[in-house]
């Protein structure tokens, strides 16, 4: 993969991070990358790991997950709010990575996080995928900073 073309995907990745909550498909993170959707699908994925519906899924968890702590929206309202139209497509993805329902998320305390720097935070709670650990180089480049 050639410079140019990872430049492009992180245009289209930058996208998915800053506006996870619209409606985004490959077709139109495509255009983003100036690629074809299936030239773009297959490049995401050699680059980052994953495709690009796992990505954005995972950043719309990542700030459900926040919102879930805050405690003043019901589950449904957060699915919307992150951009997930299906109620039930929302819980099973949210399931699927952080191990607990939306809703027995939102139940439990989160006043221990409280205390803990947000940029630590982040990296603790990053939503991920089949039991994958926290790599100790995240941890200790976050409290650096």
């Amino acid at each position: 993969m050639n410079l140019e073309d990872l430049v492009r995907l992180r245009r289209a990745r930058d996208t998915m991070d800053r506006d996870y909550a619209q409606p985004l498909d490959v077709p139109a993170l495509a255009d983003i990358a100036l690629m074809s959707p299936g030239h773009f699908s297959r490049s995401f994925r050699a680059a980052f790991g994953e495709t690009p519906y796992s990505y954005l899924m995972t950043r719309r968890v990542e700030r459900a997950k926040a919102l879930l702590r805050r405690g003043d929206l019901s589950v449904t309202e957060v699915c919307f709010a992150v951009g997930c139209t299906s109620l039930g497509s929302f819980s099973s993805r949210f399931t699927e990575l952080v191990g607990e329902s939306p809703s027995a998320y939102r139940a439990r305390g989160h006043e221990e996080a409280a205390a803990i720097p947000a940029c630590v935070a982040k990296i603790f709670t990053r939503p991920r995928r089949n039991g994958e650990p926290v790599r100790i180089g995240e941890a200790e480049s976050a409290a650096a900073s």
